[in-house]
């Protein structure tokens, strides 16, 4: 089913839309929360809570492609809820070394705060158009999705190594850029 098929039950408040909805994205979904949680059960309970956000805040623009939209719905609710064990010292899965590693380049103390500041979120995007496709598919994968480098080596037909120092030097880039801009 189309995208727009989806969101039109949605907008008729088809309970269908739900079941839709996990059929076409709930792989999708649940691979950024589990790349982000380090407890299944978690990642699952995230994504139904996608599927209830979905459900009582479709925008009234309706999104042309669901995928965006529901990955940044998994995303914070994942964030909020990696947030909420993290601070119980019950950390884990890719996340904090996503973090750590952004660190280097996003601003000295909380990376977290930092990569959401709305500011920095629009200099990123701007750096982003810049790369090289495949750069930029590495970039994200590692970055936004938070995927494990192993992972992101396989999809791309890299050597775990290569992927290290892509980032490396895109997380330079980053820095440089950042800098231009007066946000380090």
């Amino acid at each position: 089913m189309e995208d727009h098929a989806i969101v039109d039950l949605y907008w008729s408040r088809d309970p269908e839309a739900i079941r839709r909805t996990g059929e076409r994205y709930g792989g999708y979904c649940r691979a950024i929360a589990r790349n982000i949680l380090p407890d299944r059960r978690d990642a699952e309970e995230c994504v139904n809570d996608t599927w209830l956000n979905a459900w009582n805040a479709m925008p009234e623009d309706r999104p042309r492609l669901l995928a965006p939209y529901l990955g940044k719905i998994t995303r914070n609710l994942a964030l909020t809820r990696w947030r909420a064990g993290h601070a119980e010292k019950r950390g884990g899965g890719e996340l904090p070394l996503v973090l750590e590693e952004l660190g280097e380049c996003a601003s000295p103390g909380d990376a977290l705060q930092a990569v959401e500041a709305a500011e920095l979120a629009e200099a990123v995007n701007r750096f982003l158009r810049t790369l090289p496709e495949r750069e930029c598919g590495v970039f994200l994968r590692r970055y936004w999705f938070a995927e494990p480098m192993a992972e992101v080596a396989r999809r791309y037909g890299m050597r775990e190594a290569t992927v290290r120092t892509s980032l490396f030097r895109s997380r330079e880039k980053l820095r440089r850029h950042l800098e231009k801009e007066g946000l380090l």
